[in-house]
């Protein structure tokens, strides 16, 4: 008979900054809940403006009615509503979330900007702006974490987002697999600077997760590639990021984990 692991309580004490928290189906969302449930406090980022750009909308109040619900859980919570674009978001973000919940343990960069735009279409407004919220706010973001991070505290955690960009071509998608790209190349050196700290850097790969982006006829052409027979979901990727957040994970160091459900490409 297989252990029971009994992950309850695996992150008490803890803070935990996540970003891209705006929907109720994202990957977001579920990384706030998981997170909070295994006893971490959590400070959210959102930016509705963004998802107000996209065919399924904006969910303007859904970080702060999330707030509300952890809270009448027990839960430590606060949100800010801000725009990664800018480059004075990251450290605005954190004095916000340190006058809320204090010292911060970890960070959660799931946040992300999509773009569909081939070479024929690609243009210098939107390249600077993925690189912009995609990899220089995850940059930011981890050089506020160690600038104020309390070494003697256990668990210092970065977790960055990538896409499968390194596992095969998006040519649909330049500009953000290009800033996508960057995220996970620099993960090792961001890695092995902060290592020494007893801070560790992991980046993951969540794979096709349903997260309502797709239409029919994608949903049905990449379901032919999961062996699984479902897409990812965003619990998925949450109960992945909490356990790389948690102490099990101390030795896990620089990598990026690809977490596809078996995705096949070609």
């Amino acid at each position: 008979m297989l252990p029971v692991i009994n992950t309850a309580g695996s992150l008490a004490g803890r803070v935990v900054l996540v970003t891209g928290v705006s929907r109720e189906i994202g990957i977001g969302a579920a990384i706030a809940r998981e997170v909070a449930g295994r006893g971490a406090d959590v400070f959210l980022a959102s930016w509705p403006a963004a998802d107000a750009e996209q065919p399924w909308g904006a969910c303007p109040r859904f970080a702060d009615e999330l707030v509300q619900q952890l809270r009448a859980g027990g839960v430590r919570a606060g949100h800010l509503a801000v725009d990664l674009a800018d480059p004075a978001a990251p450290a605005e973000l954190f004095e916000a979330a340190r006058a809320e919940l204090g010292h911060i343990d970890a960070v959660v960069a799931n946040h992300a900007r999509s773009s569909d735009q081939d070479l024929e279409h690609v243009t210098v407004q939107e390249l600077d702006t993925c690189f912009a919220v995609n990899t220089r706010a995850s940059l930011l973001l981890a050089k506020q974490f160690a600038a104020r991070h309390d070494d003697t505290r256990p668990g210092g955690r970065i977790v960055l987002f990538t896409s499968g960009q390194h596992l095969g071509p998006m040519p649909a998608e330049l500009p953000y697999v290009v800033s996508k790209g960057a995220i996970q190349q620099m993960t090792a050196s961001l890695a092995a600077h902060l290592a020494p700290r007893g801070i560790t850097v992991n980046c993951v790969n969540p794979g096709p997760t349903d997260t309502g982006w797709a239409d029919p006829e994608l949903t049905a052409r990449v379901l032919d590639r999961l062996p699984l027979g479902r897409w990812g979901r965003p619990q998925d990727a949450a109960r992945l990021v909490a356990w790389l957040l948690s102490d099990e994970a101390q030795w896990i160091v620089g990598q990026t984990i690809n977490s596809e459900g078996g995705f096949t490409r070609g």
